[in-house]
Parts: structure tokens; C-alpha cells; sequence
């Protein structure tokens, strides 16, 4: 059904939760590959032996390259991005199943719902020592949401075809920040207009483990140098385009915006806060070109 591609670095024991919740509770048969950065705490000794497909590198490339190397070997028609420390809940993929087979053509980015470290908040533990999936499972339909707009993020899938066509993800974002938004806004440019989050797909997240103990600031969103890179090359911000294109991204507190999905989106409205916060980022751009090189 689906190629999911997972990144993971010196991660093992997030993998493996990762790797047993998919084999446990999918509906479909699915092509794990790993890209293993460096391995050295037993998670490439553990893809042997567990059979699992997988890329390699000597040192760890970041969730671009990561990405890409891994495509370059699935075999399915889709694509499914995940993190490492991900647990898939049962249904997850038929959630994902069903809206494919409704969709007209295949410009689409779905994406799967992140609970604990993520758009639903609920606590089954904060590290795999105190995770507690019978908690988890008990409250599965408590949990469930509905579908919402403008969702860049990841469990996301996306049609091969399309991946392709945009080329994949941009390595210039490696490690990573900002290169989820970046894909989107190459989705967009490629007439993609349905970026929906399935409120019933759920992965409980334990909150991007592997990247925070890299880089904390990576994750500073607005000042970040994601945010940096994709101002010089799209011309706005990551919360310019999510705000007015997508429908989501921050509000002024900071908080996810987390709407409703009704239907696929359209250009954005150009009022004047439109173009007010427009010249802001053409005069950001500027800056950023003459002084951050």
C-alpha cells in the first residue's frame, strides 16, 4: 500500500515502538524503509536482522536527505513520510485508505493526526520508558478529532507521482525546520489544493526526540533558520504562507490554528493585511539577502 520512509538517528528504542506499531496495527501491507544516520546504538544491527529495507549513512544527513535517499528504493505508488518516534494506533492507515479512494485525481496531501507532542494533547508518557500504550488504546475514541485544515505535517502522504514531480524534499533545509513547509509550498505551486489532516489517523508522538537533542533552536519556528532559508527562496514567511494560503500555521500566542477541513483551498483573499504583512516580508527578504548569507 504505502512506502513509509522513517529517518532515524541513534533513535532505537523510539524505532522500535515505531516499527512494531506499524506491523501491529495496520490494515494494509506496507513497505518499511529506514534511512539509518551512522546506526552506531544498534538500529542498524536491528534492521538486519529484523529484515527491514533500509538506506545508510556514515554520519547523520538530516530529515531531507534522509528522505530522499529512502525514496529512491519504494516501490509503492505512495508515499508516507513518518518520524522515528512515532506509535501507529490501530486503524491509523485505513483512515488514510478511504480518503484516497474518494479523491478525483491525485493532487493531495493527507496527513495522519500527532497525539501527545502534538495537535492532540493526551498523556501516555513522555519517553518509551514510561510510555503506556494500554492507557493509549483505552482512549482511542476519546481522542479522535475531526479533520482539519492545512496540515503540512507528518504521518504525511502523498501520491509517488507527485513526489516525484516536485522533487521530493529540499535538502537545502538539512537538518531540518522549515522543510515540511517548503514541501507544501511545492505542492501548492504544483496545483495541490487539498491539504487535509485526518482526525481519525492517529500517531501518538513522543516529540521529535531525535531532532531536540541535536538542536533545540531549530525549533524557535519564526527566528529559526528554516524560517530564514524559505523567506530568501519563496519570498514569505513559513507563517506567511500557512496563515493565508494554507489556513493554519500559528496564531500570535503561538498556538497551533487548528480548523475544521470543509473543503479544498483556494487562493488567498489579498486585503490589505493581506499586502500589509506582504511588505513586511519583501522588506524581511531584503534584509535577509544583504545581511544573512
Amino acid at each position: 500500500m504505502f512506502s513509509i520512509l522513517i529517518p532515524t538517528f541513534n533513535n532505537l528504542e523510539y524505532f522500535k515502538i515505531c516499527i512494531l506499531s506499524i506491523k501491529k496495527n495496520s490494515n494494509f501491507d506496507h513497505q518499511i524503509i529506514a534511512h539509518v544516520n551512522e546506526g552506531s546504538d544498534g538500529t542498524l544491527d536491528y534492521v538486519k536482522n529484523n529484515n527491514i529495507e533500509y538506506t545508510f549513512s556514515e554520519n547523520n544527513i538530516g530529515m531531507p536527505k534522509a528522505l530522499n535517499k529512502a525514496s529512491k528504493i519504494s516501490k509503492k505508488n505512495y508515499i508516507l513520510i513518518s518520524h522515528d518516534d512515532f506509535y501507529y494506533c490501530p486503524g491509523w492507515d485505513i483512515e488514510f485508505y478511504n480518503e484516497i479512494i474518494k479523491m478525483s485525481n491525485n493532487k493531495y496531501y493527507l496527513s495522519g493526526t500527532m497525539v501527545g507532542a502534538g495537535q492532540v494533547k493526551f498523556d501516555a508518557g513522555d519517553t518509551y520508558k514510561n510510555f503506556d500504550e494500554n492507557k493509549l488504546l483505552k482512549n482511542l475514541e476519546k481522542i479522535k478529532t475531526f479533520n482539519f485544515q492545512g496540515t503540512t505535517k507528518c504521518p504525511g502522504l502523498v501520491d509517488k507521482e507527485i513526489w516525484q514531480q516536485v522533487g521530493g524534499w529540499s535538502e537545502e533545509f538539512s537538518p531540518t525546520g522549515g522543510d515540511d513547509t517548503d514541501f507544501a509550498m511545492k505542492l501548492w505551486n504544483n496545483d495541490v489544493r487539498i491539504f487535509k489532516g485526518l482526525g481519525k489517523s492517529l500517531a501518538y508522538h513522543f516529540g521529535s526526540i531525535t531532532t531536540r537533542k541535536k538542536d533545540k533552536n531549530l525549533f524557535t519556528y519564526l527566528g529559526s533558520k528554516g524560517n530564514k532559508i524559505f523567506i530568501k527562496k519563496w519570498g514569505m514567511s513559513i507563517n506567511f504562507f500557512e496563515k493565508y494560503y494554507l489556513k493554519s500555521g500559528l496564531d500570535r500566542n503561538k498556538n497551533l490554528i487548528f480548523n475544521e477541513y470543509l473543503s479544498p483551498l483556494k487562493q488567498p483573499k489579498k486585503n490589505i493585511n493581506f499586502f500589509y504583512d506582504l511588505l513586511k516580508m519583501k522588506l524581511l527578504k531584503f534584509y535577509l539577502r544583504v545581511f544573512y548569507r
